[in-house]
């Protein structure tokens, strides 16, 4: 009974969580504020149906299973680098460098920053 009520929570945090990622990715103004949405909600979202699913099994059937633990970690490891690749993206396709704000002195944005003279900027020879 009480993996039950605990499974039927997660379910329900985790379709809330998915419904707020859906709306933010539909309604946000921009690409970089849409990105948020799925990359922060959704995953949540996906993450708690899979540890509900990892709660259940046990509890119902006496049988453990990792599969569901493996693709939260999987999910949870993926989803940021996604989010930090369109990013990158957008910023080439959308932004020139003066829109970004300034970076520390001596140093300049990765994105933007000119391959022949990485090493002086870096202090590689």
């Amino acid at each position: 009974m009480i993996a039950e009520i605990v499974v039927s929570v997660l379910l329900v945090v985790g379709g809330f969580f998915g419904l707020v990622g859906s709306y933010g990715l539909v309604k946000l103004p921009d690409p970089m504020t849409r990105l948020h949405a799925p990359t922060k909600s959704a995953t949540l979202g996906v993450g708690t149906v899979l540890i509900a699913s990892l709660i259940w099994f046990p509890a119902r059937h006496g049988a453990l299973t990792w599969h569901e633990l493996l693709i939260t970690l999987f999910l949870f490891l993926t989803a940021p680098v996604t989010g930090y690749f369109i990013a990158k993206a957008h910023m080439h396709l959308g932004w020139s460098r003066d829109e970004l704000p300034r970076p520390a002195p001596g140093k300049d944005w990765a994105t933007f920053a000119d391959p022949d003279k990485a090493s002086l900027v870096d202090g590689r020879d």
